[in-house]
């Protein structure tokens, strides 16, 4: 099996720099050896092509290191997020049916209660792995590799075969699930699927691109970039968590050209002082694409004339089914469209799994990508199937005549009061029209008559938190002049914040328990 870009670059170019992290640089020949040990350790540990490796690893190299080891054993490989509590993460690895978890010294608190916390759910790891310097009688069920990783044979196993990613979703609404794809063959050569697409899409080809990766490495959407550059033969500047100055300071000190960014960031970014956003000079910048969630048109707006026109929307998820995307140029011609189709062929479907013709809204559907599957969950995996075998994410939205799709929620999070769905997302924009209201979320609440009624989380600004009477008041006017009756919330909570995952999602099933404000 070849690996074409990052064992090239490890051949004729090993001094060139991998990845950038905390002032350290990796370079491809040190990220190439460090695979092939890693991929040597796996395999010693019995896996085979179509097992399942879990890693808790924090951002940095060695999360890199093991992707690329578990790929050239034709593993399956499952990052989980290292802020999850250890149920959470055991419930992963049981449902992934991993049989060897890496961990990191970094992640002590939590990797260390992981054994005894499987063990009493039942689930079986055959091998628990530490990297980094993983010492003490806490660490007593793990391996520590980095004595054995620094004298171990450093070349390509034998019997190399191309593996996969097993993500999971982010578990906004429910557990996480695991989405599954088929492996590669055997003698798949070139790129990694993974890979290829995302190199594609944003074009990151070649050793001139320099990519600021903002989010933990554990998200599909901050992975796949990064694991493409490396593939690519470029650069990956690499945060261990976003801060708003830092990331404007690396763009300029690194000779940024590529980016990701969450709405969420762009809010920081813009409340950073004039004087420094007036400073901000990055002409190699030429891409910064967003996703994950909704951005409001008035922060999309102030970002395209702080940065220009260098902006791209995107609409994809965990499970690959499709992507759109959209330019600055073109959303300021629509705004509020995540774009056209750049993978597949969108399909708006009605309940009755009818399709619907532009302007009406329906479950948005792709059609040509790559089947996925939910590890274990064939019930749901069913439930985002379509009788025509295309497949959704969950959202609702709609198509103009052009092809550009409208989000308006996802299906899961619609509130049907008094026989009326109503969209959240429609209620949290309109909030956020308010001065003083600095974030919302909205869900669905029992009611006696409507059998749902939208309830408002709103976190107030700090100029705002010295008259929360007079910031009920104006929210409770606007939604009452912009929104019809059966939106209007029927109770608003203000809260000191809303439970949001790293990427920005609005965790809509914690909101019942938010810190309110009094």
């Amino acid at each position: 099996m070849q690996n074409a870009g990052l064992r090239d670059v490890a051949r004729y170019a090993p001094e060139r720099i991998a990845l950038v992290h905390e002032g350290q640089r990796l370079t491809y020949g040190e990220l190439e050896r460090r695979a092939n040990r890693l991929a040597r350790k796996l395999r010693a540990c019995g896996l085979r092509r179509g097992d399942h490796v879990a890693a808790l690893l924090p951002n940095g190299g060695d999360l890199l290191c093991t992707v690329w080891a578990a790929y050239r054993c034709g593993l399956y490989f499952t990052p989980i997020a290292t802020t999850l509590a250890p149920p959470e993460v055991a419930y992963i690895i049981g449902n992934s049916t991993a049989r060897v978890v890496v961990s990191h010294a970094g992640c002590a608190g939590l990797a260390t209660a992981l054994p005894k916390v499987c063990d009493a759910a039942g689930v079986a790891v055959e091998h628990w792995l530490a990297l980094g310097t993983a010492s003490g009688p806490e660490w007593a069920r793990f391996t520590a590799l980095e004595a054995w990783l620094a004298s171990a044979d450093d070349s390509p196993i034998s019997d190399e075969a191309p593996g996969a990613l097993m993500l999971y979703t982010s578990g906004t609404t429910g557990a996480p699930k695991g989405v599954r794809r088929p492996l590669p063959p055997v003698d798949h050569t070139g790129l990694p699927l993974f890979a290829r697409d995302v190199l594609e899409l944003f074009d990151m080809h070649g050793e001139a691109v320099r990519y600021l990766s903002t989010q933990p490495l554990y998200h599909a959407a901050a992975l796949r970039p990064a694991l493409a550059v490396t593939a690519g033969g470029g650069t990956v500047v690499l945060m261990s968590r976003f801060d708003a100055s830092q990331a404007l300071e690396l763009i300029e000190r690194e000779a940024i050209t590529h980016s990701q960014w969450v709405p969420t960031m762009f809010q920081r970014l813009l409340a950073l002082p004039a004087e420094r956003r007036d400073a901000f000079r990055a002409p190699a910048h030429r891409l910064a694409w967003h996703g994950a969630a909704p951005c409001l048109p008035s922060i999309k707006r102030a970002m395209i004339e702080w940065w220009g026109p260098i902006l791209l929307e995107y609409y994809a998820g965990t499970e690959g089914v499709g992507v759109t995307t959209i330019d600055s140029v073109e959303w300021l011609a629509h705004p509020g469209s995540v774009g056209r189709a750049r993978r597949g062929v969108i399909h708006i479907l009605d309940e009755a799994g009818g399709e619907l013709p532009p302007g009406q809204a329906g479950r948005v559907y792709f059609a040509g990508a790559t089947a996925f599957s939910y590890h274990g969950e064939s019930g749901k995996t069913a439930q985002r199937t379509s009788e025509q075998g295309w497949q959704t994410l969950g959202d609702i939205g709609r198509l103009d005549d052009q092809g550009y799709l409208y989000l308006l929620d996802r299906a899961d999070d619609m509130i049907i009061s008094g026989g009326v769905n109503v969209y959240p997302q429609e209620i949290e924009v309109a909030l956020m029209e308010v001065p003083g209201v600095a974030d919302c979320g909205v869900i669905g609440q029992p009611d006696a008559n409507f059998g749902e009624r939208p309830h408002a989380y709103v976190v107030p600004s700090d100029t705002a938190r010295g008259d929360l009477p007079a910031l009920r008041a104006a929210i409770d006017a606007h939604v009452r002049d912009r929104l019809g009756r059966i939106k209007w919330p029927a109770e608003i909570k203000l809260c000191a914040q809303l439970p949001r995952s790293e990427t920005g999602k609005l965790l809509r099933k914690n909101l019942p328990f938010t810190e309110l404000l009094r």
